[in-house]
């Protein structure tokens, strides 16, 4: 395994192209996609033509320190889901989104903010990021939570895309919750 990144349960590495079902089956549980699609399953052949040659392609434009991340426990190795830590397309490389998409049977384990701090350490004392956000739904209460936990703060209310207006909670709008590496440094 090309390991990207070691926690004390965790290891985070690349993606590869025979990832393909890993990433078919987390996007196929409508718990997990409730608050990104509604519950609606990716289908397969976007997950194979769109999403993991976008993930790949990620690794060479940013030199493989940013990206999408699968995520496997240490004990048996089983992939929980995966992490994220990448610009905006054309965003500065010094402002990085933090993410996370975790299967259902890793729920409240602890992984998401586990594997969050670890990226967050990474972040600030290896590649030089000045900030790091992350957003979410205003109703989803547990990634809020773990954002919390690894000392974001709320910094605006966003609103809704349109192409997730029959989401749950869409009414309600996004948050984003942002750490500065000096408000990181504090903690």
């Amino acid at each position: 395994m090309d390991t990207y990144l070691d926690t004390e349960r965790l290891v985070l590495r690349r993606f590869t192209d025979g990832d393909a079902d890993l990433l078919i089956e987390l996007d196929g549980d409508p718990a997990v996609m409730r608050y990104l699609s509604g519950g609606e399953p990716t289908a397969p052949e976007v997950v194979r033509e769109r999403h993991l040659p976008n993930i790949l392609a990620g690794y060479d434009k940013w030199g493989g320190d940013l990206g999408l991340f699968a995520a496997h426990e240490k004990d048996g190795g089983a992939f929980i889901g995966w992490f994220i830590l990448r610009p905006e397309a054309e965003g500065p490389l010094d402002e990085v989104e933090l993410g996370y998409r975790l299967r259902q049977a890793a729920w409240g384990k602890g992984y998401a903010t586990e594997g969050s701090r670890a990226l967050l350490r990474k972040a600030f004392t290896e590649l030089g990021v000045r900030m790091v956000w992350a957003d979410t739904m205003s109703v989803n209460r547990g990634s809020r939570n773990v954002m919390e936990k690894v000392g974001m703060t709320l910094a605006e209310s966003i609103p809704t895309p349109p192409d997730m207006a029959k989401v749950e909670g869409a009414e309600f709008g996004g948050v984003r919750y942002e750490i500065t590496k000096e408000q990181w440094e504090r903690r």
